[in-house]
């Protein structure tokens, strides 16, 4: 009986252990995670779960039941510590070794924390796991105030479900402008107006030098400007580190994650990676990287797990990311380039509006607040390649159906 194990039981992991089930495979799969949970999407880490509008049962991928008939060997709250590749054998921190035909790495990764004194206080959180959110959203009660440190997507969700709280909440951003590595300046300026109208305060242009306890019990910030200020709590979403000392130590490539091709191979053919841990060139954004998604992380799973049964696979996927944000829902299609040119459709002062990016006459990449129906047609005429006229894209009245 052939095995094949997974490291990793979130979205991806979770998404390969049934995929390998509905592909008619009936070996042993073995599914190893550091959680004590069955695999779950965090998206509502930030949002319904955080503000308590959901329970933890509602982000599982599967009902129990579906779950306990893929018949999996699971392995929660385990550590895999070591990968011998020629005996191909999985160390475990807890029990005897895995022996496996193939492996699938879904490590993921784990919030980036701040290198600056005070960043290890209590009352100081980064938001992951199921566990960070349960001790965030405790100490979000109505009057409390946080201290949000990074503008991007984290930060951002966090700071609009604490204000839905009653939370206070102070946002401080380093780059001169919110989520600057991933959108333009029109967006932007859309959610910094969007989060100043909803009373958050929003600091741009200034990082933390320290954090200190206040008294009181309190926390007290101080910005790289001199200026301080008190906090009840902070939420640190400065970015996500792959988790690849696990493939490194195995000496498989890698290059901030694990380096895989289109079939999710890594250096070692007997070796898949799939999810927040995988680095791969995506045609879509004419360059190598890792992509952080929901999207990703569930068909990446799925394509590293068919690659595993000998499947031909071309993991080329369209890369698309969502944010809610004060019952606004903002979609981006494809990785905007600063090649590429740029197109408005819409009033950038209203809730409603895209923005194109054209290479040449073709739409690379669009994204937009409240447009899910155009987006839907702008999804099509990329993944078409359809070749396009600016001037009728910058029109609102010229429907999309019909170019």
């Amino acid at each position: 009986m052939q095995t094949i194990a997974i490291v990793g039981a979130g979205q991806a992991g979770g998404w390969a252990a049934q995929t390998l089930r509905s592909e008619g495979f009936g070996g042993r799969i073995v599914l190893v995670g550091d959680e004590p949970h069955r695999p779950y999407e965090r998206p509502p880490l930030s949002k319904a779960f955080l503000a308590g509008q959901a329970d933890a049962a509602s982000m599982s991928l599967m009902k129990p039941d579906a779950f306990d008939r893929l018949g999996i060997d699971w392995r929660p709250d385990t550590t895999a510590t070591g990968i011998d590749r020629k005996a191909r054998a999985l160390q475990l921190a807890q029990g005897t070794p895995v022996h496996y035909d193939k492996l699938i790495l879904c490590t993921g990764g784990r919030a980036r924390r701040l290198d600056i004194p005070g960043a290890d206080l209590p009352n100081v959180f980064t938001l992951r796991r199921i566990e960070d959110a349960m001790a965030l959203g405790a100490a979000l009660q109505p009057g409390k105030r946080l201290l949000v440190i990074g503008g991007g997507w984290i930060g951002l969700e966090v700071a609009a479900t604490a204000t839905g709280k009653g939370v206070r909440v102070t946002l401080v951003e380093a780059m001169a402008r919110l989520c600057e590595r991933t959108v333009p300046a029109p967006i932007s300026h859309y959610l910094l107006q969007l989060h100043v109208s909803h009373g958050v305060r929003v600091e741009l242009g200034t990082g933390i030098e320290a954090l200190a306890t206040a008294p009181g019990g309190a926390l007290k910030a101080t910005l790289t400007d001199g200026r301080q200020f008190e906090a009840d709590a902070v939420l640190v979403g400065v970015g996500l580190v792959a988790n690849d000392a696990l493939a490194r130590a195995a000496g498989l490539a890698c290059d901030g994650g694990v380096l895989v091709d289109a079939q999710c191979r890594t250096s070692d053919p007997d070796v898949f990676a799939a999810g927040d841990v995988a680095v791969w060139h995506c045609q879509w954004a004419a360059r190598r990287g890792r992509l952080e998604s929901w999207q990703n992380a569930q068909e990446q799973g799925i394509a590293a797990a068919r690659a595993a049964l000998g499947a031909s696979v071309n993991h080329q996927p369209l890369p698309w990311f969502w944010s809610d944000q004060f019952g606004v829902n903002l979609q981006i299609f494809g990785m905007p380039s600063p090649t590429h040119r740029a197109v408005l459709r819409g009033d950038p002062g209203s809730n409603s509006f895209i923005v194109f990016f054209l290479d040449a006459d073709r739409v690379a990449a669009a994204m937009g607040p409240n447009a899910a129906r155009e987006l839907r047609f702008a999804r099509r005429l990329m993944e078409r390649r359809t070749p396009i006229d600016a001037t009728q894209l910058a029109n609102p009245d010229m429907p999309l159906s019909k170019m």
